[in-house]
């Protein structure tokens, strides 16, 4: 198993190889977010199975170096090693298509399971920016697009429509809608689903001429795939 780890802190990179060889893993080392973008992406050795990222680099941020790798397509798992502990430093790098967040300092024996967990769930499609043909969503930036046109929403709006855009094609139940969108021991009405499709409808739809938003009767409703 092949591994990029970018971490500018020498000592804690070569401490990281080291450990990770022990363990069987093949390991690329490099110390700056601007060649660890290009060893992801144009490396002769080919694609890796994780990259361990870190966030405070040289050249280009880990974030910017997620958000990049996303953006061209690369979806192998990556995992934040960062001394960043914040909430908002951890949402950022999830939402920008990171598969994992590690703090330092942090038990190797952890950061081995973890990696071993993202190599068996593999590489599936993570877009850092969601698509269903001209309507975007980006959930690092909060903010939704109609071909070029900004789309204003709520954060309950937004919420809902990434849930349908990270679901597109597919029958979702209003208590599906509910679990994720709102909170799994939600008690009110279930018809809010309708109040705020509805109000999606009004915003991503009817100004555009489309009907992207559909109800599916007795299954719930779904976002077409061409949006």
């Amino acid at each position: 198993m092949r591994v990029l780890v970018v971490e500018d802190e020498v000592a804690m990179a070569e401490t990281i190889r080291d450990g990770l060889a022990r363990e069987g893993f093949t390991v690329d080392l490099v110390h700056d977010g601007t060649e660890g973008l290009w060893t992801a992406t144009e490396n002769p050795h080919g694609s890796y199975d994780a990259i361990v990222l870190d966030i405070m680099l040289p050249g280009l941020s880990g974030y910017e170096v997620c958000r990049q790798l996303r953006t061209r397509e690369v979806w192998t798992p990556i995992l934040m090693l960062t001394a960043k502990d914040g909430e908002y430093d951890q949402a950022d790098a999830l939402d920008l298509g990171a598969d994992d967040y590690l703090i330092k300092p942090f038990s190797f024996v952890v950061l081995i399971a973890r990696l071993r967990a993202l190599i068996r769930r593999g590489a599936p499609q993570r877009p850092a920016v969601l698509r269903a043909g001209d309507l975007s969503l980006d959930p690092a930036e909060r903010r939704v697009l109609r071909g070029d046109t900004p789309v204003s929403v709520t954060p309950r709006e937004f919420a809902l429509l990434e849930f349908l855009m990270r679901h597109r094609g597919q029958a979702m139940t209003k208590t599906a809608i509910i679990e994720n969108v709102w909170d799994a021991h939600f008690d009110g009405d279930p018809n809010i689903v309708e109040v705020y499709i509805g109000y999606l409808r009004k915003k991503i739809d009817h100004p555009f001429g489309r009907a992207a938003i559909e109800t599916v009767r007795g299954a719930g409703y779904r976002l077409a795939e061409e949006g």
